[in-house]
């Protein structure tokens, strides 16, 4: 891999593979810079780009072998190991996460989820053990854990993210609607629901004036 790869390439890698994975469940063994460019809205040369900050994986006039190429790429984001999940929240959030199809075939296996509420601590979501907040660092000492996340209300996850650090846990997907703040070796993903809305509001607004 380089060196040093931007923030936006990395970003438009998830794309990359989930396009790839279409394209080899349709049958194709084949796709040219111009074909997948087509497909994701980019050019062939941003293709070209990209693909290259990790190797050369295609032949010129040749293109490009789709499970080839998707095989790397998921080697690059990771893919092609397990990661031992947590959730932290059992309500609608955390349980659509629990439920979510893809992420246990893609090596995310979700060990165990926690709540405070006494209707959901002893219940299973999606055959996940939903086990009391109040565990947390038990569970942590015991088990070995990659990702949390985190589906709670803003009052109370700045406290779960301080306690999974005291647990060794170093990455975070965040879904509570507040910013955190944590150690510079732990790295958090917030996924702020109402940005995305309200950016869909934004351009519906302005779309006339474009």
């Amino acid at each position: 891999m380089a060196g040093y790869v931007s923030d936006a390439v990395i970003r438009r890698l998830p794309g990359y593979y989930r396009h790839l994975r279409e394209l080899e469940a349709a049958g194709v063994t084949q796709i040219s810079s111009q074909e997948l460019g087509k497909r994701m809205q980019l050019t062939p040369s941003q293709i070209r780009q990209d693909i290259n900050c990790f190797g050369g994986f295609g032949r010129q006039g040749y293109g490009y072998k789709v499970s080839e190429l998707k095989e790397h790429i998921g080697e690059i984001l990771g893919l092609d190991r397990q990661h031992k999940v947590i959730i932290l929240g059992a309500g609608s959030i955390g349980s659509a996460v629990a439920r979510y199809p893809t992420f246990s075939r893609e090596g995310f296996e979700t060990i165990a989820m926690f709540d405070v509420a006494a209707d959901k601590v002893g219940s299973q979501v999606n055959e996940i053990p939903v086990l009391p907040m109040g565990g947390l660092e038990g569970f942590l000492t015991a088990n070995h854990v990659d990702i949390a996340v985190l589906a709670l209300p803003a009052a109370y996850a700045q406290d779960a993210l301080n306690r999974l650090y005291q647990g060794g846990v170093r990455a975070v997907w965040n879904f509570a609607p507040t910013d955190l703040n944590h150690p510079e070796d732990m790295i958090v993903v917030n996924v702020h629901l109402s940005d995305s809305l309200q950016i869909l509001s934004y351009k519906i607004a302005h779309r006339d004036n474009d």
